[in-house]
């Protein structure tokens, strides 16, 4: 028999509102949860709004492959004005007129397409040396002084939807860890005028929308009537990207004492040809390097119970023909 999990543990779809951090919204949950055990997966900056995920009790151990999810942005961009913060919030560095019209605006957006290359803006969570580069640069360490590395980010849609000069608003579909902010730099660079962001919502991360969130305001409302846990999405809503094994009932204990299992499986299981094509060196979403490194990734699955209950995250070890617990949300009772 396995111990249900506490209606406690889940992932809250917030719509940020313009001004406190995502740490100050994640202090706000805990202390209306009464939940010390809370985290966010994936920064908004104090100006910007939207999709803020915020993962509760056990579901913090999911955060990162809520982060590895696809974002979606709107981003109105203010021509000819840069700061240093890349938005509306820092000093302004330079201002320049703005000569560009509609149509060059649409073909300076076609270099920024696809896999770009890109620096993180000073003012970001990004670390130097374990130190976040926005409290260097609060020390006056620019930039320009460090060797911060260029990352390839990838932008799978950039379209200008609105144009009131001297601002625009541009709809971004892109991968993790890009900054909007820094395309919106990029771009005012691309264009001779400078830019940045005046505001910015996130739409969308991975499968959470922002049609589907809740406001504190709601969450709060909740809390009152001890209700706040019927807003949690389900921890495996994190997973979705991962095929679903099913486990009879002993598999499933063995497997939530920590054993790994050759499992009679219940249901549709992961078929060997796919195991073939998740184990290979270009493999995608689903796997993830091997402990001790090497090129070969191991798929990962969710494991539910004969009750479709979740249990746990699972990697497939091809040595061994195993699969072997990774993260495990149920213990059984003793």
């Amino acid at each position: 028999m396995l111990s249900n999990t506490p209606m406690t543990d889940g992932i809250i779809n917030l719509n940020k509102p313009r001004g406190p951090t995502s740490h100050d919204v994640v202090d706000r949950v805990r202390a209306l949860t009464g939940i010390r055990r809370v985290g966010h997966a994936g920064t908004l900056d104090p100006l910007a709004t939207g999709v803020l995920l915020v993962c509760v009790g056990r579901a913090t151990r999911v955060a990162e492959y809520l982060m590895a999810g696809q974002k979606a942005y709107r981003a109105r961009v203010h021509l000819g004005i840069t700061t240093d913060t890349y938005d509306a919030e820092g000093r302004v560095v330079a201002e320049a007129p703005v000569e560009a019209n509609r149509a060059q605006v649409e073909a300076a957006l076609a270099q920024f397409r696809g896999t770009i290359t890109q620096v993180p803006p000073m003012y970001s969570a990004v670390k130097h040396k374990g130190t976040p580069l926005h409290r260097l640069a609060r020390r006056g360490v620019g930039v320009e002084r460090l060797p911060i590395k260029a990352r390839q980010v990838k932008i799978f849609r950039l379209e200008l939807t609105a144009w009131e000069p001297p601002q625009c608003t541009l709809a971004v579909t892109c991968s993790p860890g890009t900054y909007v902010r820094a395309l919106a730099h990029d771009l005012g660079q691309a264009l001779g005028c400078g830019a940045h962001v005046a505001g910015l919502t996130r739409l969308a991360s991975g499968d959470f929308r922002l049609e589907d969130a809740v406001t504190l305001e709601e969450l709060a409302q909740a809390a009152a009537a001890g209700r706040w846990p019927d807003l949690l999405h389900p921890i495996d809503a994190a997973l979705t990207r991962f095929p679903a094994l099913h486990l009879d009932a002993d598999t499933a204990r063995r497997l939530c004492l920590g054993q790994a299992v050759s499992p009679p499986l219940l249901g549709q299981a992961v078929s060997p040809p796919l195991l073939g094509q998740a184990l290979s060196p270009s493999a995608g979403a689903g796997t993830l390097p091997p402990p001790g490194g090497g090129g070969w990734g191991w798929v990962l699955a969710r494991a539910y119970g004969p009750d479709e209950t979740f249990l746990a995250l699972v990697a497939y070890d091809p040595a061994t023909g195993l699969w072997r617990p990774r993260k495990v949300f149920r213990t059984p009772e003793r």
